[in-house]
């Protein structure tokens, strides 16, 4: 590890080095601005749920009553962070392959942003939380998707093509929007003033996912069977992002008031019961809801007679939880038959060897409908790459 930075600007030194390593050239980010974006006034003064409701909210670390609290604080921040800069990691390389000047604009903006997002994560955890933050900003640029040593296992896995790319910010991305959402009523007040500002940049990756796979139903180059496999393992993957079924560190988080509810106004306004047991599959369950109403706005623009898309059920495929390693069907029913039943089962519904040689292939071809870059794009330099 290097020297542990002791202030924020040592820090940042530190980030240019992990630029480096990672490849992404600082001038991809055009005009963007790297910079620490906070929304007080979204964040509210008061604690709003939990056994310390209606206190004021914490604005230092030493306002936090307990270190238990401030270890989790640390451990949540630190999680967020590393999922944003190892999504760079996973998406790099893509700039060069962009199949229209507008998709490498749009990628380059989403890793800028998600640069930015990992930025504001580390200034929290140098600014709040001392030499226990330090050492953990620090190691979230030692850290390395490319290598395989990211925190969660769906910030590890290889993106090597755009129709992942465009999966992954469909429905990877939008369990981000989910997670942003539920720390944005924070009773840790400089936690919950930084997630307007995220969500605001977040909407973009979400729209770049939902349009990019839009123009690829409409150019009609890739087998709908092909692009629903792709979908499958991205869903069952963000299924898995919600964490286990029955958590305690998220009953903890709870009662804290450390991180909330999805809409946890709009639940406490209606005077909604918290059932602090299964908060993760609540959670889920509306992940699971808003990606269904997503899919189904894509079916409109299926060909005729097509079979339509769909979201698998949330049991299939999974990693992590009650349904872990267990074999349930895209419908979310029981798998009856043995293990080689099963592994053609899975062939028919995840991504094939195949696939992957066919891709290289299609690819090639017009497989996505042509957008023209706005003005304004260009204008930004961002995704410029050096031609020379």
């Amino acid at each position: 590890m290097k020297e542990l930075p002791e202030t924020f600007d040592e820090w940042v030194e530190n980030f240019g080095e992990w630029q480096k390593i990672v490849g992404f050239d600082p001038a991809w980010a055009g005009d963007f601005e790297l910079s620490i974006k906070f929304d007080w006034e979204r964040a509210g003064e008061v604690i709003e749920f939990g056994d310390y409701a209606g206190r004021p909210k914490w604005e230092r670390a030493l306002q936090v009553p307990h270190q238990n609290i401030r270890d989790s604080l640390v451990s949540m921040i630190t999680v967020q962070g590393d999922t944003e800069f190892a999504s760079v990691e996973q998406q790099k390389h893509l700039l060069e392959t962009a199949p229209t000047d507008y998709d490498r604009y749009s990628a380059a903006r989403i890793m800028a942003e998600e640069q930015r997002h990992g930025w504001q994560m580390c200034y929290l955890l140098m600014t709040y939380f001392g030499k226990q933050g330090a050492r953990e900003a620090q190691k979230l640029l030692e850290r390395n998707a490319q290598e395989g040593s990211r925190l969660l296992g769906a910030f590890n896995r290889p993106m090597p093509h755009w129709l992942d790319f465009f999966c992954y910010t469909m429905f990877v991305d939008r369990d981000g929007k989910f997670q942003l959402g539920m720390l944005s009523t924070s009773s840790f007040k400089p936690l919950a003033a930084s997630m307007g500002p995220m969500l605001r940049e977040e909407s973009f990756h979400l729209g770049t996912g939902a349009s990019g796979l839009r123009r690829v139903i409409k150019a009609g180059v890739i087998p709908l069977d092909m692009l629903q496999r792709y979908m499958n393992k991205w869903v069952a993957t963000a299924h898995d992002l919600f964490g286990t079924d029955n958590s305690t560190s998220a009953e903890w988080a709870y009662v804290w008031g450390i991180k909330g509810r999805w809409d946890e106004r709009v639940k406490l306004e209606s005077g909604q019961e918290v059932v602090k047991e299964s908060l993760n599959e609540e959670s889920r369950g509306h992940y699971h809801d808003e990606i269904a109403a997503e899919v189904e706005k894509l079916c409109g623009y299926l060909p005729d007679g097509a079979e339509p898309l769909y979201v698998p059920n949330d049991k299939f495929g999974r990693s992590i939880g009650d349904f872990a390693g267990l074999n349930f069907t895209v419908s979310g029913e029981k798998f009856a038959g043995d293990d080689k039943d099963w592994q053609d089962y899975m062939h028919d519904h995840m991504p094939r060897a195949q696939d992957e040689e066919d891709l290289k292939e299609l690819l090639k071809l017009e497989w996505i409908e042509y957008r023209e870059p706005t003005r304004m794009m260009i204008d930004s330099g961002i995704g410029q790459l050096n031609k020379s």
